[in-house]
């Protein structure tokens, strides 16, 4: 289904609800799971990635109920999962599939796990063969490279593994194994990935240890239940930060938005491009920073990304080279492979959809070169059923002259289910 904006001269003013923080809203049902007693979770994102999670994990044997306001999962213990009569099927979820892969390792039962057409493109060979190397028997395509996977877990021993990528999903899938093996399991990255599952492991009560971009986990403790409250998604917010920010006379509130400062490269980003950011209301829930953000329109300009602040905005880039087609002067993204290997080629989608808005991109084999001061023309485009894609494109067309059709719009619902209508209820 294809959706259609038109560019009339709209600024951008009120406030934005941005939904829970994915990323936590996944290890909150994972961790309430393997924790002995009852979690609460509230302001968790109902998304589909995330409802993939939910349905893994009562296949699993735990009772989780979803209510309006919280989810309540009821936990069995580390060693309390029961195996699976079905498949496990983790849907579009790469973080549902990588970091379940670490705890299946550790139970003495066979699983296996499927996923939708871009999972089965996904890289999986980065998680199991750490976890191979623990002892874990994992089978699939292309010597389990890629899914449907088959994974016999049992007995595990502690491994000390330097990670070839910097990435959240590697490292918490070998801590989340180290849990049920034998010793200390230390993951070392090249560049500190996000860092949602050290605090939250800590939160319910697990001891493990941070040293620059390593950390350390000791086998066999077990998780208490506590309450979760998910923040606000930076990644999603990260759409309305550069709306706000391109849009002439816009002025937009974002509350309660996760500042976790493995996640904030967004915020450095744009204000190095000159953006207008101010953080409001500054705490710490569940150890994880929160703020209200508050952009206002200004006239950014160009810059370079790349090294170690890639792993800190990676979701982010889509809408960031938006944000350089408007800027004065050449933006370049380097270092960022990894978002080859995202929901699609995103480098590859980015630079093919904004051309078609009269962009002047270029993609170079590890990111993109962007000349900014665009004037973007409407044309048909598509998400290529990427949801930030979606949400990239859906801002475009608001700066657009003309009408601009989306194609296959619906995917959005992954991460921000209710993304349009708080988009329109801003458009003044």
């Amino acid at each position: 289904m294809a959706n259609s904006h038109s560019a009339q001269k709209v600024r951008l003013v009120g406030e934005v609800t941005i939904p829970g923080d994915k990323s936590i809203s996944h290890r909150a049902i994972m961790f309430g799971s393997l924790a002995n007693g009852t979690t609460r979770v509230t302001n968790f994102l109902l998304g589909e990635d995330c409802l993939s999670t939910i349905d893994c994990f009562r296949k699993l044997g735990v009772h989780i109920d979803v209510q309006d306001e919280e989810v309540i999962v009821y936990g069995k213990g580390i060693e309390g999962l029961t195996e699976p009569n079905s498949v496990l099927d983790v849907g579009n979820s790469g973080t549902t599939a990588r970091l379940i892969m670490g705890i299946l390792s550790g139970l003495p039962f066979h699983s296996v796990l499927v996923g939708d057409e871009s999972i089965a493109k996904r890289p999986m060979k980065r998680v199991s063969n750490p976890l191979r190397l623990m002892g874990a028997s994992i089978d699939g395509r292309e010597d389990a490279t890629y899914t449907p996977l088959s994974i016999r877990g049992g007995k595990l021993n502690s491994i000390s593994y330097h990670s070839p990528v910097s990435s959240a999903q590697v490292k918490s899938s070998i801590l989340l194994a180290g849990l049920f093996a034998n010793g200390t399991t230390v993951v070392t990255e090249p560049e500190k990935s996000r860092d949602h599952t050290e605090r939250m492991l800590k939160a319910f009560g697990c001891d493990l240890k941070v040293d620059g971009n390593s950390v350390s986990i000791t086998g066999n403790q077990s998780l208490k239940s506590t309450s979760v409250t998910v923040p606000g998604d930076i990644s999603s917010a990260a759409f309305f930060l550069v709306a706000g920010s391109i849009i002439p006379n816009s002025e937009i509130l974002l509350k309660n938005v996760g500042v976790n400062p493995t996640r904030t490269g967004i915020l450095t980003v744009l204000e190095r491009m000159g953006a207008n950011i101010t953080l409001e209301n500054e705490k710490i829930v569940n150890g994880e920073p929160i703020a209200d953000l508050r952009v206002k329109s200004s006239e950014l300009k160009a810059t370079t990304i790349g090294g170690e602040e890639i792993p800190t905005c990676i979701d982010e880039l889509p809408i960031i080279a938006l944000a350089a087609a408007l800027s004065s002067g050449e933006t370049i993204i380097k270092d960022a492979e990894e978002l080859r290997v995202k929901e699609t080629d995103r480098i590859q989608t980015v630079v093919e959809e904004l051309t078609k808005l009269g962009v002047n991109i270029e993609a170079t084999k590890d990111g993109m070169i962007i000349q900014g001061e665009s004037s973007l023309k409407a044309s048909n485009v598509k998400s290529h059923g990427d949801h930030r894609m979606g949400m990239m494109l859906s801002i475009a067309a608001l700066v657009a002259e003309g009408e601009t059709e989306i194609e296959n719009i619906e995917c959005i619902a992954v991460s921000f289910p209710n993304f349009k209508e708080q988009l329109n209820e801003l458009i003044k």
